[in-house]
């Protein structure tokens, strides 16, 4: 008994400015996430947001289902990939990623 009675009396002394230095570690743990996590994630996004806007033929490309191969047409919302000599795929533009440096068309 004198153990809850000592408990409670604990809790009621807490100090006056707890309120306050908690309020100041949940923003600080805000901050650390925007910086850390969701900062850099948008700016990926917006890496590839900027590849797709500039796809152009002859580019290696990977589908997000791993097929590798090179831009030989650009619709609308897709892409026609050739991933072999002749075989040629038509894959959504929002599941291409860049894998490498553009390749040169007619080479000299």
């Amino acid at each position: 008994m004198e153990l809850l009675t000592y408990l409670l009396q604990a809790t009621e002394a807490a100090p006056a400015g707890a309120g306050s230095s908690q309020l100041i570690m949940l923003v600080l743990i805000f901050a650390v996430f925007y910086l850390f996590m969701i900062r850099p994630q948008m700016k990926k996004q917006r890496e590839v947001k900027k590849f797709r806007e500039g796809l152009k033929l002859g580019d290696k490309v990977v589908s997000a289902g791993g097929i590798h191969g090179k831009v030989k047409d650009i619709k609308d919302q897709t892409v026609v990939v050739e991933v072999a000599d002749g075989v040629k795929i038509t894959v959504d533009k929002a599941s291409v990623f860049q894998i490498g440096e553009p390749v040169q068309a007619a080479k000299k």
